[in-house]
């Protein structure tokens, strides 16, 4: 920690009642609240930005004591204000007095105590308890990369290019891809001033028909599960890449391939590309990728592409969002080439900060949905419905579900 915390240091968090933050008491409109949690959680952010002048960079607070006593309430709309008012430092375990304030009325008061500690031991301690599910590492990798066979990679004049090298598959991603991807990131992650722009197309007729449904009768449930939560970590890792990614779409963009494209900063398009999340009409929902999918095209539209397991053609997908240029395919990798050189032309530490600050934008917490994703995805596939859909996939014929 800095010096300079003491005693009677103060601070003050103001937020307007909003629809997340309130309760409604016997299903009667009229009795809509600011809710308890959320008038604890307004004192407790109140006393971390207290604090937060005071840490040094890699410490964070974390609350570990809370009691409060509510005492009155107030509705949607109201400005509530809360306070953390130092009164005690020991070491790295800070004490204060809180309170929460609707104008003049006091609607909660109570004491809480935060430690300081270092964000990487957070880490640690997550990572102990749930391996399977932590982030994959982008520790940057300053050696070469080695030869693939899933994926082609050449390098030329600081751009990327990186094709998807399954083409009698689709561009399917197994699990050899997907390990191969997970090299590729964390190579790119350590070279950021020998490669500043990455193309991602595929080999053949397709970008990428998703992932390789095949290997799923084979593989263990627990086995499935890591390889979803693997994946779905993997195109959260492209937001945190130095480089900027442009996705050349050449063809189907399915499933795990929609949701390639949709991690790529910029994507381009033939005309006869489509879109889509058909995995509804395997049996299960997406395992990763709907936060990104939404962030793209929104709500409504991201529930048409996964309710109805319609793909949308190219032109649809520009007017969506989805896609940020159409371009004849015989020229789409020719556009992309002349979009790189452009960026090559702009102020690398600009462009990199720039992408860091849009993706952060999107949310001050970490993204963590696909976690859900992931086992709403494993609890559907161990059903029968799921059974018939990779029967039925395999036999290439419609499927017969049951559970209807």
């Amino acid at each position: 920690m800095k010096p300079g915390l003491q005693q009677g240091t103060v601070a003050d968090l103001t937020w307007i009642v909003d629809a997340s933050m309130v309760i409604t008491l016997g299903g009667d409109a009229r009795a809509t609240v600011f809710s308890t949690p959320n008038m604890i959680l307004l004192m407790e952010r109140a006393a971390r930005e207290a604090l937060r002048p005071y840490l040094e960079q890699g410490e964070e607070s974390v609350g570990i004591d809370v009691n409060i006593r509510h005492l009155a309430g107030t509705g949607m709309g109201d400005t509530v204000t809360g306070r953390a008012t130092v009164t005690a430092i020991e070491g790295r375990k800070i004490h204060f007095a809180v309170e929460c304030r609707a104008g003049d009325r006091v609607l909660g008061q109570g004491t809480h105590v935060r430690a300081v500690v270092p964000v990487a031991k957070i880490i640690e301690n997550l990572n102990s308890l749930t391996p399977s599910a932590s982030a994959m590492s982008l520790t940057a990798s300053s050696a070469e990369l080695p030869t693939l066979s899933t994926l082609q990679v050449n390098v030329r004049n600081r751009i990327a290019h990186v094709i998807l090298n399954r083409p009698a598959a689709l561009n399917a991603v197994d699990r050899q891809m997907t390990g191969e991807l997970e090299q590729l990131v964390a190579w790119l992650a350590g070279h950021p001033q020998q490669v500043r722009a990455v193309l991602v197309s595929g080999a053949g007729r397709a970008f990428c028909a998703g992932d390789d449904v095949r290997e799923l009768p084979a593989i263990a449930i627990e086995d499935a599960r890591e390889l979803s939560l693997r994946q779905a970590q993997l195109y959260l890792a492209f937001e945190r890449l130095p480089q900027t990614i442009i996705a050349l779409v050449n063809g189907d963009a399915l499933g795990g391939g929609c949701v390639l494209a949709c991690a790529a900063d910029l994507r381009l398009a033939c005309h006869s590309a489509r879109f889509g999340m058909p995995e509804i009409r395997l049996g299960w929902p997406p395992g990763y990728g709907l936060a990104q999918l939404t962030a793209l095209v929104g709500k409504a539209r991201a529930l048409q592409l996964c309710l109805t397991g319609d793909p949308i053609t190219a032109t649809q997908a520009l007017d969506w969002g989805l896609v940020n240029e159409l371009v004849p395919a015989g020229q789409l990798q020719a556009r992309g080439q002349q979009l790189c050189e452009r960026l090559l032309q702009l102020p690398a530490e600009a462009l990199r900060a720039t992408k860091q600050l849009i993706h952060l934008d999107e949310g001050t917490q970490p993204k963590v949905a696909h976690r859900a994703d992931t086992e709403a995805y494993i609890r559907c596939l161990q059903r029968a419905d799921a059974q018939e859909g990779l029967q039925a996939f395999a036999a290439k014929r419609t499927a017969r579900f049951t559970e209807l």
